[in-house]
């Protein structure tokens, strides 16, 4: 389009609008307050335009291609895993390489179509799908409360054996609430462990008490090796995330697994 069709464009635009979107000199133009705002909110209609358009037409692609995904390590091997594998029987033409790790994954700088979190997460760039809810327990063996006593407040623990997880983003200070309010306790524990797995391990060899995802620990609730305490004060641990990068076109293979995992976890009693 010549510069002159475009000014002609722009000048029908401002008189329909009556208001001036361009400040005009002889070397330069720039946008008014008034222009800057409807350029904006033009981008986002335009943008929101690509997106159906491209959703429609994918409509009739068949997901396909190599899906890179980040995860943490026990959330991977408990139930990722498995579910990735319902995923690919599924869409044969997918395949997929499943990084699981406790270190926080840059996913844009390194490559990654989406990473699993779990969490509250921080604001970001990042588009975040939510998947589940995380349910926080406090788990110890039945001998452990039977020799040490079963703690009837979170204050409690002050007086008891716990388990940390160096993983644990509240430190040695475990979150808490009670009539609506946020508190926190400080515990002390003889074994540091930076895995929710050896936790759960200590914790049923009567090593303590030990916090972490219920969905770890169900299992051994409902068998009896291990009693939930202090339910009554369990804070929200925020939730299971799909992450992914804002695009126009998300790729099929991208929007297919969310959608797959998001099924998966609506029908998981653990996560329930």
């Amino acid at each position: 389009m010549s510069a002159a069709l475009v000014s002609k464009y722009i000048g029908q635009l401002e008189e329909r609008l009556a208001v001036r979107l361009l400040n005009r000199t002889t070397r330069s133009l720039a946008l008014t307050q008034e222009g800057q705002a409807y350029y904006e909110r033009c981008s986002h209609i335009l943008d929101q335009f690509d997106e159906m358009e491209t959703f429609i037409r994918e409509q009739r692609d068949i997901p396909s291609g190599h899906l890179r995904i980040s995860a943490a390590l026990t959330l991977g091997e408990q139930h990722l895993a498995g579910a990735t594998s319902l995923f690919m029987d599924r869409y044969q033409d997918i395949s997929v390489e499943l990084n699981l790790s406790d270190r926080f994954v840059n996913i844009v700088d390194e490559g990654y179509d989406l990473a699993v979190r779990i969490g509250k997460l921080e604001d970001s760039s990042l588009i975040a799908r939510k998947l589940a809810p995380i349910l926080p327990s406090l788990v110890a063996s039945p001998d452990y409360l039977e020799k040490y006593g079963t703690p009837q407040h979170p204050k409690d623990l002050v007086d008891h054996q716990c388990i940390y997880d160096a993983n644990h983003l509240s430190g040695k200070l475990w979150p808490f609430m009670e009539n609506g309010k946020t508190f926190t306790v400080p515990v002390k524990a003889r074994l540091t462990t930076n895995g929710i797995l050896a936790v759960r391990a200590a914790a049923i060899e009567n090593g303590g008490i030990g916090a972490m995802p219920r969905y770890v620990v169900k299992r051994d609730i409902e068998q009896g090796r291990l009693e939930e305490i202090l339910g009554d004060y369990a804070r929200d641990s925020g939730a299971l995330y799909a992450v992914y990068p804002h695009s126009r076109h998300l790729a099929v293979k991208v929007r297919a697994y969310v959608d797959f995992l998001s099924d998966y976890f609506a029908n998981q009693k653990d996560w329930q």
